[in-house]
């Protein structure tokens, strides 16, 4: 049995589908009983749990051969990151209690970068979990293609789209959630021992220029990509509802300074980048 957080979202769907048909029993970890629903129909067992609720996330991994954690994003998070250290210690307790044959845990590209930033919030997960003596894996993903649908109203209505990754001929390490879905399906089905780290990005490393050239394709219209200045953008996400904007500020340096990157050698997914947008084309039209 596989208990698997996250269901309901693109990672976590992609991950149980995967498993279901390879014939693998699946339990899926919901917070809410009507969105879990369809994966009843389609023979998942079901497990109500908030991701901070320890109690209700032993419940859910009990006697589960392999865990699979993806902690909910906090895209504006408190100073000091307390939701996450919540999540934490309530994922790691209820491991302890359950103590799987494996779990796989979702982090992120840069998880080794000591500087505070948004990311940091996946670092504190790997350094709870780090040392449980479970067999774990954690995947770092790069930077997801899917963060371009964001994109997708202004390229199709005004051509001209906007990128805080700069400069915008620099290719980043990106990632489709298709080829990090599959790759966590993979890990569960695999047999370790101790902790290991698996970095995964796309086929190739992406620029701003190339999300904007492939926009131009799939929509049949020139589209151009113009970089955010850096000292509008914490005036730009307070003005956007941010309350606590230095951690994403931190993070967007990280990536366009250089140190948030893998720490070793990443292996290579299958997606390539206008897949992913066709996608997104299609399911925003």
């Amino acid at each position: 049995m596989f208990a698997i957080t996250g269901i309901t979202g693109r990672v976590g769907g992609i991950v149980a589908r995967t498993l279901l048909t390879a014939k693998e029993p699946v339990r899926a970890v919901v917070r809410d009983a009507g969105k879990g629903a369809p994966w009843l129909e389609r023979g998942c067992e079901l497990a109500l749990a908030e991701m901070n609720d320890a109690a209700a996330l032993t419940a859910a991994f009990e006697a589960a051969d392999g865990v699979f954690v993806l902690p909910p994003p906090i895209f504006d998070p408190e100073p000091g990151f307390p939701e996450a250290r919540a999540t934490a210690n309530a994922v790691r307790s209820a491991l302890e209690a359950t103590h799987p044959s494996k779990v796989v845990c979702i982090s992120t590209i840069g998880a080794q970068a000591t500087r505070p930033n948004l990311l940091t919030q996946l670092r504190l997960m790997e350094q709870a979990l780090g040392g449980l003596g479970i067999p774990i894996t954690f995947l770092r993903p790069g930077w997801f293609m899917e963060n371009a649908a964001w994109d997708v109203a202004l390229a199709r209505n005004t051509g001209v789209i906007s990128s805080f990754l700069q400069p915008l001929d620099k290719p980043f390490p990106m990632v489709a959630t298709a080829d990090v879905g599959r790759t966590v399906a993979e890990l569960l089905q695999e047999t370790w021992t101790g902790r290991r780290t698996f970095e995964l990005e796309g086929p190739r490393r992406v620029s701003p220029n190339d999300i904007a050239a492939a926009f131009s394709r799939i929509l049949g219209r020139p589209v151009r990509i113009e970089a955010v200045p850096r000292e509008s953008w914490e005036d730009l996400f307070k003005s956007q509802g941010m309350k606590n904007p230095a951690p994403r500020v931190r993070m967007l340096d990280g990536f366009n300074e250089g140190w948030i990157d893998f720490e070793g050698d990443s292996v290579k997914g299958k997606v390539e980048l206008e897949t992913v947008l066709k996608d997104i084309v299609e399911r925003v039209a």
